[in-house]
């Protein structure tokens, strides 16, 4: 049985521009991965660095220009199955205004799977279940526009996890979220993989939401720079300094630390591990 839920084979990618005079730059320049059915994937990367175009990728908002990008098997290029393509593969962007369309948070949360052919009685059963899910099955009968961006971020992933899909990417959902909101969207993933076995592809700029995946990818100038478990990737403290990319904090301290003399372990990746790591040196 194929374990992949997407591959991508040297994906290549330009916006058209009107200079005819300037040749366009490659937004993103051979880009090959393979991800895993029920994994957590965790995207790294400076603003230019071709992150959420290749996310935009990954359920057929955008189409490579060279390379090809498959999905559940499907070639994002054949037309023929973008619908089916989007049935597997759900969208949560940054700007939760984006994704809401209606007047009423059910009526929202209803829509696409409406717009999928999904028969009444089964929406009835998934906006229900989508809404508890993310915590606002209370306020289904309230209007979108008066909630805070933390509910409205839930009501746009509950509109996604409606359409049941396969994999969810996040395109840097809590980038506008207070720290409550962020915990909310991250605990949201965590139940997505728990009860679900969801493959989860994460868009980030923190590197705290980054460290609780399985894997994270470190893109730079279109191109994969770093891939590996956050234990591994996370040690490369100066290389990710380099890229404009922080570590974690408590990683930070045990460079630091390191810096200083102390033998300490660096991929200390929460504060529990980072003060465990501490006093067992000092109780040596």
């Amino acid at each position: 049985m194929d374990e992949t839920a997407i591959k991508i084979e040297n994906l290549t990618f330009f916006y058209n521009t009107d200079d005819e005079e300037t040749a366009p730059e490659d937004v993103l320049a051979g880009v090959s991965l393979t991800i895993e059915k029920g994994s957590f994937v965790a995207v790294l990367g400076h603003n230019g660095s071709g992150k959420s175009t290749l996310a935009r990728h990954l359920n057929a908002l955008l189409l490579p220009k060279g390379g090809s990008v498959c999905v559940f098997g499907m070639d994002t290029k054949d037309e023929e199955l973008t619908l089916e393509i989007r049935r597997r593969v759900g969208m949560v962007f940054q700007n939760p205004d984006n994704q809401i369309v209606s007047n009423v948070v059910e009526e929202d949360v209803a829509f696409a799977p409406e717009n999928l052919g999904v028969p009444s009685e089964e929406i009835r059963k998934r906006v229900d279940e989508a809404l508890k899910m993310v915590g606002m099955y209370e306020f289904r009968d309230h209007a979108p526009h008066l909630l805070s961006g933390g509910q409205k971020q839930r009501v746009a992933i509950a509109g996604v996890l409606a359409m049941r899909p396969k994999c969810v990417v996040f395109d840097e959902p809590t980038a506008m979220l207070d720290p409550k909101g962020r915990r909310d969207v991250m605990d949201i993933i965590d139940k997505l993989r728990r009860e679900y076995g969801s493959t989860v592809i994460l868009i980030t700029h923190h590197m705290d939401e980054a460290a609780r995946a399985d894997r994270v990818v470190v893109m730079s100038d279109g191109k994969v720079v770093m891939d590996g478990p956050p234990r591994q990737v996370f040690t490369h403290v100066e290389e990710l300094d380099e890229l404009g990319l922080a570590v974690p904090g408590t990683v930070r301290l045990m460079w630091e630390l390191r810096k200083n003399g102390m033998d300490v372990p660096l991929a200390a990746l929460n504060a529990q591990e980072c003060a465990e790591a501490v006093a067992e040196y000092f109780g040596k």
